[in-house]
């Protein structure tokens, strides 16, 4: 291990409960925690590091040969004599442990501990409650022996290292892993710290550098599992050799019929006990056996040897009746090259890409590619499996083999497949070029197939630059090259209606979804027709039958969907929720997409995700979750405008929370010259046209914010769109209010309401009150203003909105009708005259107070005039100090 290196990783989370734990006994007091895991897991480690971090800290080790030894632990903790009487010792224990700061008492490998000791700590903790105390136990036993159970009722079962925590470890031992080969030794090994460090020590460093490596088991582990072996009879041993062949092909379970007749055996319920009493056995139920680990199937495999596997994996494939299982067992039996046997596995690769599982399709096409002797047929199926990856959602797996891909000869196939990746890492440069490439060498006559996929690869593409005529030009490219049925023309015709949509025919678009969705009713394949129409659903303000589709396509991912499709549902699911009020069911829509994207390395999606968290974060004044969100939203790259777009709506909304208006503005005008040609332009995709005006009109630029609406209110007319005209409508009538035309601008905002009646988003209902009100309390009419903003005021409690409930507070307060006198000096000034104050007592200036409040800066400053006056101050800084 390189010097200064403490080997200890990825345990600052489990640090910091058992840290905080120790902290809460100055308040709560004695407290006792076991902690839980295997061998190797990391629990003498995680104890030790907890040691070195906390000054008042005393050790302990318990040993299997010192469990008869009354006080053996105890002598260890107090390092001194002690009685032999528990209620005595814990006394004395006592006299020890005294202190104001909080102490650490650490046991290690306690399952082993001497009943005095025990019982001292067990009188301790139960007749000394006040003294800040915390006992960790560390115990390797699934199930804590009795005496620590009733010591211990809180666990602490202490997890495998996460991908990144074992990259970091090999890092700490001087490998350096493939990215892919992270993720396979930390599943093949659980994450178990004591077995990465057996294989990285015991491995050659080139298995390291190679992300398609199969690993065996630690020599520590097959010493344990041939110990086992020896405890079993002959046919528990055919058992286990059995199950080991068949699930390194068939891991998601294994026929008990098959295991037996490849076992040779009639009845194989005894070989089933013997094994699973030797410890090999993790029986999910006692007619579904499976091996205990992935390194028990690896350390079985190596003591069978090269011969008698490849034996039993061909007679495996003679057994199994699933046609995947089958060839994949041929391939485990066949270490040269075999033409034919590729040929099969890649003709049912293809049948499996065209089914949607692409991650079946994608081991089998690099199988079919190991198994073939021409090159450029073997470079191709290599090409195709990155593909599969890729449309699997495997992107960090598809990205390790990017420089495998590029080292092979340019064809279009191969800039396709690159193109693909670069589209889901949010790469637009880069997809644009190789696409365009891949477009101009190939032949469409001789290699339809190939352009078909090409023509899709620009569907996506063009997709998520927000392009909706080239996306039904690509499509219907597409679709007239491609098979209807073919993975191309499939995903070409689930996407085209969403260009229909953005292209400005939203009838159209609903009609080619109808069409589509007879066509393709069930199957991971519809998961993409699924999506697609919940997406253009939720546009045109089909609601519930849009959050109906969304949640069956994020289902549809536990039945083989695609992860990239299941992102794009969960992000336009939590925007339904979100504008339904349903915000805590948004968020955790939220966090799954995050940890999907994260495992995926599909980064496309994220900004879509931080938008709707930013917008919830900052509404509830979670400013510190807001600000986290937008930077989560930021780090990836942002190439594309369908990944610009909901970062800079993130950003405007946490201005508009914080009634920056100016900021507002700032943040929006780029999407204007963004717009043309775009989704923008259509009403229901971006809620944005509505919070620019309002920014314009609140900054006092009437005639800017009436030139920028017209346009799209009349396109939102044309539409037949009700939320987009309500929310035009909602900017229309603060517009016309700041006019001083009160009767149009309650028209607009009468037929803002009346359209979202009937629609359940009540977070637009909410924000056409609020404005409503202001607008009516500026021009006098107070008693019809409190009703509105006090209707907007329960709507924004009842979603939790504590933000705009404060300022519907604010403007009530303002409005006087409904004074709530709680401060000295609020006694003192008028309504209004006691908000300004308050406001800038904040911070805010008196541009910023007058947009809050919905008055001219001029006002501001006359109503600060009449506060110094009345409270006897000279200036905003002395106004400041009186208030707090």
């Amino acid at each position: 291990m390189p010097a200064g290196s403490t080997g200890f990783v990825g345990r600052d989370g489990d640090l910091a409960d058992l840290s905080g734990r120790l902290a809460s006994t100055v308040a709560r007091g004695a407290a006792v925690v076991a902690v839980l895991g295997p061998p190797g897991i990391g629990k003498t480690a995680l104890l030790r590091e907890l040691a070195t971090r906390h000054e008042r800290a005393r050790w302990a080790g318990a040993a299997a040969w010192e469990s008869d030894l009354p006080g053996g632990v105890l002598a260890q903790l107090m390092q001194d004599d002690f009685p032999d009487d528990p209620v005595d010792a814990a006394a004395h224990l006592v006299d020890l442990l005294r202190g104001p700061e909080p102490t650490l008492l650490l046991i290690d490998d306690a399952e082993h501990s001497d009943s005095l000791s025990l019982q001292a700590i067990s009188t301790l903790v139960r007749h000394q409650r006040e003294l800040p105390v915390l006992v960790v136990i560390a115990t390797g036993a699934d199930a804590p022996p009795q005496p620590i159970a009733d010591l211990a009722a809180d666990r602490f079962r202490l997890q495998g290292l996460s991908r990144h925590a074992v990259a970091e470890l090999a890092a700490d031992r001087g490998r350096a892993l493939h990215p892919a080969m992270a993720q396979v030794l930390t599943e093949h090994t659980a994450g178990n710290p004591r077995d990465v460090l057996a294989l990285l020590d015991e491995l050659p460093g080139s298995i390291w550098a190679r992300p398609d490596a199969s690993l065996p088991a630690p020599a520590h582990v097959t010493a344990q599992v041939a110990d086992m072996l020896a405890r079993c009879g002959p046919e528990a041993r055919a058992l286990v050799d059995a199950l080991a062949v068949l699930e390194t092909v068939q891991d998601a379970g294994v026929a008990l019929g098959e295991t037996a007749e490849l076992a040779g055996l009639t009845d194989p319920r005894g070989a089933i006990d013997d094994a699973a009493g030797a410890g090999l056995l993790d029986r999910v139920s006692p007619l579904e056996p499976r091996l205990r680990d992935p390194m028990t199937r690896a350390a079985l495999l190596d003591i069978m040897g090269v011969r008698a596997a490849g034996a039993a994996h061909r007679h495996a494939a003679d057994i199994v009746g699933d046609p995947v299982a089958r060839l994949q067992h041929l391939v485990a039996a066949t270490p040269t090259l075999d033409a034919e046997l590729a040929a099969d596995v890649d003709r049912l690769a293809r049948e499996r890409g065209a089914a949607g599982s692409w991650a079946s399709a994608a081991t089998l096409f690099r199988e079919a590619s190991r198994l073939t002797p021409d090159r450029l047929v073997r470079d191709e199926r290599l090409t195709l499996a990155v593909d599969a990856l890729v449309a699997a959602g495997d992107c960090g797996a598809a990205a390790a083999l990017v420089p495998a891909v590029e080292s092979l000869r340019e064809t279009p196939l191969r800039n396709a497949v690159l193109a693909y990746l670069a589209i889901l890492r949010g790469r637009a440069t880069e997809a644009e070029v190789r696409l365009r490439r891949a477009w101009d060498i190939v032949n469409v006559d001789r290699d339809p197939e190939t352009a078909a996929l090409i023509a899709q690869r620009y569907v996506l593409h063009t997709l998520v630059r927000c392009r909706g005529d080239e996306v039904v030009e690509w499509a219907d490219t597409a679709l007239r090259l491609a098979h209807p049925d073919s993975p191309a023309g499939i995903e070409s015709a689930a996407i085209r209606g969403l260009g229909l949509a953005a292209a400005g025919h939203p009838a159209q678009a609903t009609a080619a979804y109808d069409e589509v969705a007879a066509r393709l009713p069930h199957g991971a394949q519809a998961q993409r027709v699924t999506m697609g129409r919940g997406w253009l659903q939720f546009i045109r303000d089909d609601v519930e039958t849009a959050r109906s589709n969304l949640e069956t396509a994020v289902a549809t991912a536990a039945l083989g969907g695609s992860t990239r499709i299941t992102l794009w549902a969960l992000g336009w699911l939590a925007r339904v929720q979100f504008v339904c009020g349903d915000w805590d069911e948004a968020l955790a829509s939220v966090e799954s997409g995050r940890t999907l994207a994260q495992t995926s390395g599909i980064a496309i999606v994220t900004p879509l995700l931080e938008w709707t968290a930013t917008q919830i974060h900052a509404l509830r004044g979670d400013w510190a979750d807001a600000d986290a969100a937008v930077r989560a939203a930021d780090v990836v790259t942002q190439d594309y405008e369908m990944m610009k777009i909901p970062v800079l709506l993130a950003r405007a909304y946490v201005a508009e929370a914080d009634a920056d208006y100016a900021k507002v503005r700032r943040v929006l005008e780029p999407l204007t010259a963004m717009a043309a040609g775009t989704s923008l332009t259509e009403p229901g995709y971006w809620p944005w046209p509505d919070m620019l005006a309002n920014a314009m009109v609140l900054g006092g630029d009437l005639d800017a914010a009436d030139e920028f609406l017209r346009p799209h209110e009349q396109r939102a007319v044309e539409r037949e769109h009700r939320s987009a005209m309500a929310r035009l409508g909602y900017a229309r009538g603060r517009l016309l209010g700041a006019r001083g035309d009160l009767p149009a601008a309650r028209a607009a905002f009468e037929r803002a309401l009346q359209l979202l009646d009937g629609l359940p988003l009540r977070y637009d209902t909410a924000r056409v009150n609020f404005a409503y009100g202001q607008t009516l309390r500026r021009a006098g009419k107070r008693r019809e203003a409190d009703a509105v903003i006090s209707t907007a005021r329960d709507i924004y409690l009842a979603l939790g909105a504590e933000t705009y409930v404060q300022r519907c507070e604010r403007e009530l307060k303002a409005g006087g009708l409904h004074l709530m006198r709680g401060s000295r000096d609020s006694v003192e000034l008028t309504p209004q005259e006691d908000a300004v104050s308050s406001l800038v007592a904040q911070g805010l200036s008196n541009r910023e107070v007058a947009a809050e409040l919905y008055v001219s800066p001029k006002t501001v400053q006359y109503h600060l005039t009449r506060i110094y006056a009345k409270l006897g101050v000279r200036s905003r800084a002395e106004l400041v100090a009186l208030r707090r």
